[in-house]
Formats: C-alpha cells, structure tokens, sequence
C-alpha cells in the first residue's frame, strides 16, 4: 500500500477544523483602519486569506478583491462569508503562491498585497521564495501591506517573532520600505487577547 504523505496544505486545514487564534470573523482592527483610512488601492490580493475578512473588507470598499489561500477548508467558509454577506465581488482561489500554477491563475499584476500573518510562518531558508512571489504579482510602484508577529511580544509561545531588521533584509532588493511601525494583532482562544505586531508598508520598485 502506497502512503501519501502529508503536505503543508494538509497542515494549514486541520488547523480550520476548529477556529485558529487568528481568525477573530472581522478584520484585524490595524488593517481596517488602514483600510478605512484610504490605505488600500486599485486591484488587491490578500495572500493566506483564511476564511476571507480581508477580502471581503477591501471588496466592501469597492476594490476588485482576490484572496489566495492554500488550506481548502478556509477558502470554502471564505467562500460562504461572502454568499451569506451578498458580496460578488469577492473572488477566492485555492492554492499556493509559490507555486508558478497558482500564480498564474491568480493573474497579476496587483496594486495592492495585503498579508495579515503569513511572512512570520516562513523559516529564513523559505523566506525569500515567498517574498519574491509576493513581488512578482505586484505592478511597479504597488504597495504590500504587511502584518507581522513582532520580536516585542514576550514569551516563547506560538509563532516565531520578527524583528524590524529581518523585515529590511527579506525587503532589501525591488522594494522600498515606506514604514515599520509597531500594532497589535486581536486572537481568540488564547488567554490574551492581542499580540504585538509590525504593520508594515512596502512599494514594490525595478
């Protein structure tokens, strides 16, 4: 008998079989005001998108609003979020961006990246295939919105934290880093309620 073994997909959707810290059924309060703010722009993709708040917001705003993820049980109740909500606009694709398949079917180039959690997730080895995909799908000059767990949360508990220098060194070359500044991610299921987080902003450039 021929055992398949487990991939990262597989993974990323047990984690959807009960509710993960991070998915709060709202945006993160740090995106949506930034949203709200006037933040976001043209064609937007949100990369890891879960279960799809941010998606949804951004299409709420008028945006054309894509969201990639590559667990299917988020994309399917991202995909019911935006049934119940009424929202068409919204479009979710099941994959990987750093698979070339995926994004190519996500079509780029995008004005806007936004990414609530998923830089954090890659180790440094990986790191620089997910941050050139991400480039990759952005027009010159759009921007990549990034929220990342922070080296100022305490403890030794849950993801591994980044610092402001790791953020300058995976973004040193095709961007130019407009800020870092210091936010708070809101979790559920954990005995805080917030983590420290980097907002980060990023123009993609030649």
């Amino acid at each position: 008998m021929t055992v398949t073994p487990p991939t990262p997909a597989d993974g990323w959707d047990a984690t959807y079989q009960a509710t993960p810290p991070w998915d709060i059924d709202r945006p993160q309060p740090a995106l949506a005001a930034f949203a709200t703010a006037g933040g976001l722009h043209g064609r937007l993709l949100d990369v890891g998108c879960g279960t799809g708040e941010h998606v949804l917001l951004a299409a709420s705003l008028g945006l054309d609003a894509t969201g990639v993820d590559i667990a299917p049980t988020a994309i399917r109740l991202a995909q019911q979020k935006a049934a119940a909500r009424g929202v068409t606009a919204a479009r979710f694709v099941l994959g990987d961006i750093l698979s070339p398949t995926t994004r190519a079917e996500l079509g780029g180039p995008y004005d806007t990246i936004t990414d609530s959690g998923v830089f954090h997730t890659f180790t440094d080895d990986d790191r620089p295939a997910f941050v050139s995909a991400v480039r990759s799908l952005l027009s010159a000059g759009g921007r990549y919105v990034m929220l990342v767990f922070s080296d100022a949360e305490p403890g030794t508990w849950g993801p591994r934290r980044i610092s402001r220098a790791e953020i300058r060194t995976a973004l040193a070359d095709g961007w130019q880093i407009e800020s870092i500044e210091p936010v708070t991610m809101e979790v559920v299921g954990l005995p805080q309620h917030e983590v420290s987080c980097w907002l980060t902003l990023a123009r993609a450039v030649d």
